[in-house]
């Protein structure tokens, strides 16, 4: 990644899925900018940003065009150029998270579709011009309640199905460009997005005792798939889905012990 650039977006914290990438990301020699949404979040972000190095971060609300332009107007004034964006961005009602599918309200069906998935295409518009010169990489992550029933994840999983069509559909578009486009899918992480999910303790016990390899997933094993998917040893992967879960998506059911 030595000469590499790139923005990371959608860092809460330290245990953030995001941070786990861009700790990898600087490790193997990138230069990174970040986004953050509010006051709270970059106070959070800023101490963490410099640890690897970075001065560069920027508020963005993603469902708001004029904000996602004056960001990318800002990250191109800094750099004319950019190898990697990672879309870590996803968001929906915590209430809407608990219960029936069902139930799911029109308003946050439409609020959640709009920021985990719709989000993606505004961010890659964007980063288009600034990766066409020498191609890029755009990077999102997804889960697997994405096309099997997991409990309590509900209009989410209908955004992340939504957000893997994206990828398949952007990376048909943008590879004449030499930019690639691919999620990556990890199992169930102690995140402060995964906490908002009803039932979580017990999604994250039963992954770690039933994957084939009898764990979930580490930001290490996450941050360093990113790498790969963003460097050149990446350069023939496209429109994927890459599985970081320790092998729990191959299983049709529980382990004989937990039966």
């Amino acid at each position: 990644m030595d000469g590499k650039r790139g923005l990371i977006m959608g860092v809460a914290n330290e245990r953030s899925i995001a941070w786990g990438i861009a700790k990898a990301m600087a490790g193997a020699g990138a230069e990174l900018a970040f986004t953050y949404q509010g006051e709270a979040f970059g106070s959070r972000l800023k101490p963490l940003a410099e640890t690897v190095g970075s001065d560069f971060m920027v508020d963005v609300d993603v469902t708001d065009d004029a904000s996602l332009d004056a960001a990318f107007e800002a990250l191109a004034a800094r750099w004319s150029t950019i190898d990697f964006v990672v879309h870590a961005i996803a968001f929906s009602d915590k209430s809407e998270l608990t219960g029936r599918f069902l139930n799911t309200s029109r308003a946050n069906f439409r609020n959640t579709l709009d920021i985990s998935c719709y989000s993606l295409i505004e961010v890659a518009r964007r980063a288009h011009p600034m990766m066409v010169e020498n191609g890029g990489t755009i990077l999102t992550l997804t889960y697997q309640g994405s096309n099997r029933v997991t409990p309590f994840y509900n209009v989410m999983g209908v955004a992340k199905a939504a957000l893997e069509a994206t990828v398949r559909y952007m990376a048909n578009d943008l590879g004449p460009d030499g930019i690639r486009v691919n999620a990556i899918s990890p199992g169930p992480m102690k995140t402060l997005a995964g906490a908002a999910i009803g039932g979580a303790r017990k999604t994250y016990k039963h992954t770690d005792t039933n994957a084939p390899l009898r764990a979930n997933a580490t930001l290490e094993a996450v941050g360093g798939t990113a790498v790969y998917l963003a460097s050149d040893a990446g350069a023939c992967t496209t429109g994927e889905i890459i599985r970081v879960d320790g092998g729990y998506h191959v299983l049709g059911m529980p382990q004989p012990e937990n039966i």
